[in-house]
């Protein structure tokens, strides 16, 4: 489209090229392709049954010869050579013939083919070929002797192969026999077309051979080349003579036309008529010239956007079709329309036959495949398609890769694409008929049609009948009536010519073309300035200068997606947070960072920057525009009038063709045969030529300028040049395959540079994601933004699970499955069920002999921890049932391994049956190559740094086991407890209602639907038996799928008369890391000043023994567990933890606000312990008498006592048996929750009851303490706590 087109080159075309069969060398077949045919063929048939496979692709030897493929040759180009543009024999061959040459007889259709092809140079520059193909008669005897002696041997050889029996017959040799005369090959409809295909009989037939005539110009003016193509084959295939020589025609198209300016049109004479071309000024949008409509036409509205979107994701994209125009088409408009971002990868839209090895590349393409016609895509056998989007032109049909993010507001995006095709009459739903007029589409007949239900799609014109047929033309009628068009009144667009009869120098329906493209492209390109309007504000500029900005660039963050993101409509996000990880968005943004000024900026960026000004100002009022107000294009107007202004107008006619000076005799005319032209004439321009010599010391003059000028700004154009492009080849080895007969040695090459490629990408996706994860402490070291929301990691983890499946499916040697991950774990697992299966081996079948279980895993002693087991972890994923699909499979395995920290470890076994990776993968494959497969399972061991929750946050509905454990204190008899103790465990996602747990054992194991992270269990017993007295450690709960182990600590008695008189408690739990030895302390927050150890089950089991706490660390103590709240409030909602644990878990506000009211509390007597509750509950009876003397006439007091009296009594009088020191724990979060603390530790330092019970140095009788703990606690006001349910069972208020 746009990139770099040469800028030494101001002429309309480089070469004009004419390729076909070399009759001095005679009939070569065409090794390569007819090899890649073979292989092709036998690659997938078993055993080959020990002959060559019959395949209907059929290979070249067993092809009937006019069906085999033959090498064809550049004949001739002219001139030899310019110096922008060097001549690539190799790559021009290729793609005007790609499949070489093609011989008919009279009886084969005959038609002139038209095909575009595009050359993609080292440096990402472009060159565009236009080709047109078509048949000669075969004037030589040797060619016509040599077909006819391979046709005897074909036969022979078939006759052969039928009356030797093989060994069971398949229906296909059945058939063979079926046609007793004939030898049968095609599977082809109509055995008469076989006899024709098969037969040349050189006495009754004429053969004929393909050339092709060819353009190559620097920029794609591709109606201007197909007409002066057309009319140089016209000229020989007429009856009569040209008027003036050919070589005069295309001297003048080489050297005499120069290419429009931008902003001008040209006009220039073909054979026998005129061309006219015209180039957008610099504020419109690229040159694009192929019919967008005609991508809307194959494959519809609905499908074309799937297909824009796995486009902008940066997917591998494959079209298939037997035309190479329609491939080229497709390829070119898709990529057109994501201005102004551009594809950044591999691009291939006609992929050669010899190439097709490069459909193994692991790295994001799109490529274009020639289609046979008759093989149907389940014969294609592609490397990997976890990732791919396979697109079948010819049959209006998309196979799209598993969880593709919705395109932001797409119904509305469809309805306004829609609109503007129909004023065109061209239907959204696509027609497979048209691809040449719109006339003939226009005369079919709704029972014609034929509709292909595979996608819900029906080729079809909109009318009535089929709106009933059809959902998705049912969902645009419906989305039409509401935005109040109706499809009827939608008047089809008057012919434009109709009314300006003699201005339109061009044809209408090329001037209907570029209407519609624009209108079309102006839809697209609208979006993304509605959705980027604000771009700029995020991009982080670098802080160095641009060197070393350069230098560092990897490590670099560009743009501020955090940011940018939480900016977005919710529904948005799924598909921006993929799209801002890509290369063609990271690319845009580096080359924003290295314009300056606008005068250096790159076309596309100018134009989208000024379009996204634009939108500001129209938009002042709303600063932000983040709506997702859907805005519709406003500028298609302007644009639509530049152009008819252009082609009503034309700026410049280029010279007339003239007669050469030609030696008499050269330039004889014969009908049917494009001649041999005179190169003497050809091979070099006119010496004076006033544009060409002008233009260039103006182009230089002006690069000087440009040079100086940026110079000042510390780089000058060379190095800028030489920056923006390895911006734009970061992270991208390989644009397009060298073009050239392919030796061993450049295959290995090209797969080592895959090998490379793959593993930088590994270590920037592992580096990426582990410095989000990491957040603060990474942004302090200066890497880049702080937080990590949901959807990004979710977004980086899938990214992940692409870059191994394209590692896995580098050189497999056969394709099983979509998934090449998970094929290769099923083989795994499957040889060692065998070898576990085989007597001898011991332990259960399926666990592997690595017996090496975690240590600490979990509760040191109280659990044995689970085994470390791959197969395991693949039954786990097997036994979910919501996961129906391979690449679901393997990306859950991916999940649960890096949930589990052991994805390096599981890979690194996998891979270590090296018979079974010898097996799978050929020699030259990522997983075969040692040095790298160890460094990128290094990069993966990485992740072992940080917790992940990617399974448990994503597979919210699946059941999960969960064991659970009971620890009893070893100290006090809790062998003679009578009672039936219960657990309900609670996490983010659910909570399991109660459990019993049976006394002996006091473990459980219990499935249930995903509980998510766990945060409280409540435990207790129904206090029957004689000694109903429990003493717990704590209890232990542990995910029995992912590992993860909990626990919950309590230290404290259950049962009547004993500690607190509570039958059940609210415990809070934390995750247990594996490495912790010590299993005393889990807490987050390193500890406050050195004090005793404060852990709350001493406090009450001797009153003696409390830690004595000063003011100064408990005032720390409660400045702690707020901070802990807000800053809880402060992170994006993805990221916060549990609040449950910040209030009551340990260090929690509920042990804060303890410790404050155990200071200076008197105990009465020796062996009675007093709790706060008793003191709240006296203070509550001291205020409601208070209340009904009506001492405080004070009405905000007044309130203050009511609420503090009405949450005591709610929670007195609850039904649960949760003992005094769990009362004091719900009133505290009750108040958290209704902002009343503060309120209530006021009146508490007031009441008369305190000074009773505290003595006079407590820190609440002291003034100035109390009015600063108030103030600190007002601090919560501003925050919306809510409690988890388990916290307040019971109380209703």
């Amino acid at each position: 489209m746009t990139t770099g087109f040469s800028s030494g080159s101001c002429r309309f075309a480089d070469y004009f090229v004419i390729c076909g069969l070399d009759t001095e060398s005679g009939l070569e077949p065409d090794e390569l392709s007819a090899l890649c045919q073979y292989i092709e063929a036998t690659k997938f048939r078993d055993g080959a049954r020990g002959k060559l496979a019959r395949g209907n692709e059929g290979e070249n030897f067993e092809q009937s010869p006019l069906r085999r493929t033959f090498k064809s040759k550049v004949l001739a180009h002219y001139p030899d050579n310019v110096e922008w543009n060097p001549f690539d024999q190799d790559a021009v061959g290729m793609l005007c013939m790609p499949k070489g040459l093609a011989f008919r007889t009279q009886m084969d259709s005959r038609e002139p083919q038209f095909h575009s092809f595009i050359i993609t140079r080292e440096d990402g520059s472009r060159t565009y070929g236009f080709a047109l193909t078509f048949f000669e008669e075969v004037t030589s005897k040797q060619i016509c002797s040599a077909m006819q002696t391979l046709y005897h041997m074909h036969n022979a050889e078939q006759y052969d192969i039928l009356h030797t029996p093989t060994s069971p017959q398949g229906p296909e040799d059945q058939r063979r026999q079926h046609t007793p005369s004939r030898p049968m090959l095609h599977a082809a409809p109509a055995i008469s077309r076989l006899q024709r295909f098969n037969s040349y009989d050189i006495s009754r037939d004429t053969l004929y051979v393909s050339k092709c005539i060819c353009l190559i110009t620097p920029m794609a003016f591709a109606q201007a080349c197909s007409k002066v193509l057309q009319q140089l084959h016209q000229a020989v295939s007429s009856p009569q003579p040209p008027p003036l020589p050919l070589e005069s025609y295309i001297y003048n198209i080489l050297y005499e036309v120069p290419l429009p300016p931008s902003g001008r049109s040209l006009k220039f004479s073909g054979v026998y008529g005129p061309v006219v071309c015209q180039r957008p000024s610099t504020s419109e949008l690229p040159l694009f010239d192929f019919a967008i409509s005609e991508m809307f036409n194959l494959l519809g509205v609905e499908n074309v956007l799937q297909l824009f979107t796995c486009a902008l994701l940066e997917m591998q994209i494959l079209l298939y079709s037997q035309h190479y125009q329609r491939l080229m088409t497709v390829a070119e408009s898709i990529t057109a329309l994501m201005f102004p971002f551009q594809w950044q990868h591999v691009y291939v839209p006609i992929l050669p036959a010899s190439l097709l090895h490069f459909l193994d590349a692991p790295v994001p393409y799109l490529m274009g495949l020639h289609s046979n016609g008759q093989d149907d895509r389940t014969k294609l056998e592609l490397p990997q398609e976890a990732n791919l989007c396979f697109v079948d032109i010819d049959n209006h049909f998309i196979e799209l890769p598993e969880e593709l993010p919705q395109f932001p507001n797409k119904l509305e995006f469809i309805q306004e694409i829609s609109e503007v095709l129909m004023s065109f009459g061209v239907s959204p739903e696509g027609n497979i008929y048209s691809s040449d007029s719109q006339a003939k589409y226009r005369g079919f007949r709704a029972a014609d049609m034929v509709s292909d239900k595979r996608n819900g799609n029906l080729a079809s014109p909109l009318n009535s009948y089929l709106l009933r047929e059809n959902e998705t033309i049912a969902r645009l009628q419906a989305l039409v009536k509401r935005t109040g068009v109706s499809l009827d009144k939608l008047e089809v667009r008057e012919d434009a010519s109709s009314n300006k009869d003699g201005r339109v120098q061009c044809d209408e329906e090329e001037l209907k073309m570029h209407q519609l493209n624009i209108q079309v492209r102006e839809v697209f390109a609208n979006r993304f300035t509605q959705m980027f309007a604000d771009y700029e504000v995020f991009v982080i500029q670098p802080s160095h200068d641009k060197e070393s900005w350069f230098t560092n660039r990897d490590q670099m963050q560009n743009f501020d997606k955090a940011s940018f993101l939480s900016d977005q409509p919710e529904p948005y996000l799924p598909f921006l947070s993929r799209f801002l990880e890509t290369q063609m968005f990271a690319s845009f943004i580096d080359s924003k960072i290295l314009c300056h000024d606008d005068e250096e900026k790159e076309h596309t960026l100018r134009v989208f920057d000024a379009r996204v000004d634009k939108i500001r100002m129209l938009n002042v009022r709303t600063p932000t525009l983040r709506t997702s107000m859907y805005q519709k294009c406003t500028n298609i107007e302007e644009a639509e009038k530049a152009i008819e202004m252009r082609v009503s107008k034309i700026d410049h006619t280029a010279l007339h063709p003239h007669l050469l000076d030609m030696k008499i005799g050269q330039g004889r005319y014969e009908q049917g045969f494009f001649p041999r032209l005179q190169s003497d004439v050809l091979s070099t321009g006119p010496t004076s030529n006033k544009w060409a010599k002008r233009s260039a010391p103006a182009q230089w003059r002006r690069r000087d300028r440009q040079k100086q000028h940026a110079e000042h700004l510390y780089l000058d154009n060379d190095q800028r040049e030489k920056y923006i492009q390895e911006a734009r080849n970061l992270g991208t080895t390989i644009r397009q395959p060298k073009l050239s007969n392919l030796s061993p040695s450049v295959i290995a090459q090209t797969n080592w540079k895959f090998v490379e490629g793959l593993l930088k990408e590994c270590r920037n996706k592992t580096k990426r994601m582990l410095v989000e994860k990491m957040g603060r402490e990474a942004v302090e070291l200066g890497h880049g933004e702080v937080s990590i929301t949901g959807v990004e990691e979710n977004t980086l983890i899938a990214s992940l699970c692409d870059l191994l499946e394209r590692i896995w499916s580098h050189g497999l040697q056969v394709k099983q499955g979509k998934s090449a991950l998970w094929s290769h774990l099923l083989h795994y697992q499957d040889s060692k069920e065998k070898k576990n299966a085989t007597p001898g081996s011991l332990g259960p079948p399926g666990f592997i002999h690595d017996t090496e279980r975690r240590k600490s895993d979990g509760g040191g002693s109280v659990m044995p921890p689970l085994k470390i087991s791959l197969i395991q972890d693949m039954r786990h994923i097997q036994n979910i049932s919501e996961i129906k699909t391979d690449v679901g499979k393997a990306r859950a395995w991916v999940r649960l391994s890096m949930e589990k920290k052991l994805l390096s470890r599981h890979l690194k076994q996998l891979l270590s049956d090296h018979e079974l990776t010898k097996k799978l993968y050929k020699r030259y494959a990522f997983l075969r190559c040692d040095d790298e497969k160890e460094q990128f399972l290094y990069h993966l061991l990485s992740f072992n740094a940080v917790d992940y929750f990617c399974f448990t946050n994503v597979f919210t509905t699946i059941m999960i086991p969960y064991h659970v454990v009971v620890v009893p204190s070893k100290k006090l008899g809790g062998s003679m407890f009578t009672a039936n103790p219960w657990v309900c465990v609670s996490g983010e996602l659910a909570e399991t209602g109660v459990l019993q747990v049976p006394r002996n054992t006091l473990e459980i194991t219990f499935e249930c639907q995903n509980l998510g992270k766990l945060t409280t269990v409540q435990m207790g017993h129904d206090n029957t038996g004689l000694y109903a007295k429990w003493l717990v450690e704590c209890v232990v709960v542990r995910n029995e799928i992912t590992g993860h182990t909990y626990k919950f600590p309590c230290g404290r008695w259950l049962g009547k008369g004993v500690d607190d008189g509570s039958l059940e408690r609210i415990l809070v739990g934390e995750l247990m890391t594996p490495s912790s030895e010590n299993d005393e302390r889990m807490c987050r927050t390193p500890p406050m000043q050195q004090s005793p150890g404060m852990m709350r089950r001493f406090v009450t089991i001797s009153p003696n023994s409390k830690p004595k706490l000063n003011t100064g660390q408990i005032q720390e103590g409660v400045g702690e567990a707020i901070n802990g709240i807000v800053k809880h409030f402060h992170k994006p909602e993805k990221e916060r933890g549990s609040l449950t644990l910040l209030l009551c878990g340990e260090y929690g506000l509920v042990w804060a606000l303890e410790q404050v009211f155990q200071h200076g509390f008197k105990s009465p007597r020796l062996f009675k312990n007093v709790f706060i509750w008793d003191f709240l509950e006296k203070a509550q009876v001291y205020f409601e008498s208070a209340e009904q003397r009506e001492v405080t006439p004070d009405e905000n007091w007044q309130t203050r006592v009511r609420h503090f009296c009405r949450f005591m009594r709610a929670i007195n009088n609850a039904p649960r048996n949760i003992g005094k020191d769990g009362k004091f724990q719900m009133l505290v979060c009750l108040g958290a929750r209704d902002h009343l603390l503060h309120h209530w530790i006021a009146l508490l330092a007031d009441c008369p009851i305190t000074s009773q019970m505290y003595e006079d140095t407590a820190l609440i009788k002291d003034r100035s303490l109390v009015n600063a703990l108030i103030r600190v606690l007002q601090t919560l006001q501003e925050f919306n706590i809510t409690l988890e349910a388990s916290l307040v069972k019971g109380v209703g208020i």
